[in-house]
């Protein structure tokens, strides 16, 4: 495991911990029957999850009863939650004869009052059970945190198992409504903020990792930038956050961008903003994404900070762009090379086919320090690069991951940096590319329209460039493919 995997660990640990804890304090006027063995144990939590439903006696009884539910989840082992979710899904879902009972109804109603008192019932049947057990949840402490991680934990057990997703459909119609937009706050993270808040940041950071403390203040200094999503239920977990640089001009090297020993500028002279990290942080809220409100939000709040900025743009990583590399048919490959290029490549790997010769450079960890080997793949891998970001799902969006977002945000395609990334893991995923994706904030709006309606991706003049004259193998210029 690596160290920033034990400190999300550590601190998901410490999460758990304290959810049991005040959970235990709402339960301790009740006594709740300790049961052994699996039927036993499975039997425990029917009863009790059917007691949570009755809503017997009044609110403190209830919230005691959906605390010790779950108190006892959080105790589980992961069999013990696979069967925990499959009770909740299976057992607490839509009644099949109410339903085919309020169809009937709703059939047969001849008048307008009639039908729509049996729309009414039909609506109420096909709430499953569980929701309302579900919902219960969010009164308690850290209630709504809770349903975020049983979700983190349900979506890899879904695996085409219909109860499980079906389930998973509910938890997510929740959570995108108590997480919508409207209920969210956007807050500034500093070297002031709270040590808890802190940790988090560092543990969270998906991009780019945080080495220590030491760096973490260097990504907080004067001439930069934290800003994080709350939500009121979860005041001391950040949504998502994004880290922003304050520079003189559109970034091409993340290490550059990073470097500790570099003096901080004058945020007050800063011309471009540079979003060169955001991250997600809440696994249970995957596929609700408040990426581009953060975006739009921050922009914003530094347009009215910092009036000379002029740039908005990200130092984005190309997370595949070398497995697809490795993938592309050789056709394509020399399709978009000359005689020339291929045959320093094939010289300098020593073998006789491009595709090959490729692979055997990219995967020498020291090829971006040798001036032959880096001269000779600059220009093909540029092109190979910005094919790349053209290529297409069956839905007719980019395959790459981080392509889509920020072009459905409303984005283009500015500009390729090469060696923008030498870190093991930038060489590793995308042979140390980094692109730019650019924000100019009065065509966002028909970006994402061109993006959202025809899939049209909006590219730079040097990304076209790159592309200018060279053909895909059925003979299509390789720009039509925008």
């Amino acid at each position: 495991m690596s160290e920033t995997s034990e400190r999300e660990a550590t601190i998901f640990g410490r999460t758990l911990s304290n959810l049991s804890s005040a959970w235990r304090d709402v339960t301790t006027s009740v006594g709740w029957p300790a049961s052994s063995g699996e039927d036993g144990n499975v039997r425990a939590l029917r009863r009790l999850m059917r007691e949570c439903l009755e809503s017997r006696g009044g609110e403190s009884s209830a919230r005691s009863r959906v605390a010790e539910l779950g108190r006892r989840y959080l105790q589980l082992d992961q069999t013990g939650k696979v069967r925990f979710l499959k009770l909740l899904a299976v057992e607490f879902a839509c009644d099949e004869s109410k339903v085919s009972a309020a169809m009937q109804r709703y059939r047969d109603a001849s008048e307008l009052s009639e039908r729509l008192e049996a729309e009414t019932r039909l609506r109420q049947v096909l709430v499953p059970p569980r929701v309302k057990l579900l919902t219960q949840f969010n009164a308690l402490p850290e209630g709504t945190k809770f349903l975020v991680d049983m979700r983190a934990d349900l979506l890899p057990l879904i695996d085409g198992d219909p109860h499980l997703s079906h389930l998973e459909e509910d938890l997510r119609e929740l959570l995108t409504s108590w997480f919508d937009v409207g209920f969210i706050d956007l807050q500034e993270i500093t070297w002031h903020s709270s040590a808890a808040l802190l940790e988090k940041l560092i543990a969270y950071e998906a991009v780019h990792e945080i080495r220590d403390w030491g760096d973490l203040r260097n990504r907080l200094d004067s001439d930069r930038r934290c800003y994080a999503l709350f939500h009121p239920r979860m005041v001391e977990e950040p949504l998502a956050f994004v880290e922003v640089a304050l520079t003189d001009q559109m970034a091409e090297s993340i290490q550059a961008l990073l470097d500790e020993s570099a003096p901080a500028d004058d945020p007050k002279d800063a011309r471009a903003a540079i979003f060169y990290s955001i991250s997600n942080t809440q696994q249970g809220l995957r596929g609700i994404s408040f990426g581009d409100y953060l975006i739009k939000q921050v922009v914003g709040q530094l347009n009215q900070e910092l009036p000379k900025l002029d740039t908005f743009a990200t130092l984005s990583p190309i997370p595949n762009f070398r497995e697809w590399l490795d993938r592309a048919p050789l056709a394509s490959l020399t399709g978009m090379t000359t005689d020339a290029e291929r045959d320093a490549i094939i010289k300098l790997a020593g073998s006789g086919d491009l595709s090959e010769a490729l692979r055997s450079l990219l995967a020498w960890d020291r090829w971006p320090h040798d001036d032959a080997v880096s001269e000779a793949l600059r220009a093909p891998m540029l092109r190979f690069c910005a094919r790349y970001l053209l290529e297409r799902r069956g839905n007719g969006q980019p395959i790459d991951p981080v392509a889509r977002f920020h072009l459905k945000n409303g984005a283009r395609v500015e500009r390729i940096n090469w060696l923008g990334d030498t870190s093991a893991k930038g060489l590793r995923q995308s042979a140390g590319m980094m692109v730019n994706y650019r924000y100019i904030v009065e065509h966002i709006e028909q970006n994402h329209e061109a993006y959202l309606h025809d899939n049209r991706i909006v590219l730079g003049s040097e990304v076209r460039s790159l592309l200018r004259g060279w053909k895909a193998p059925d003979g299509t210029p390789l720009r039509k493919l925008a």
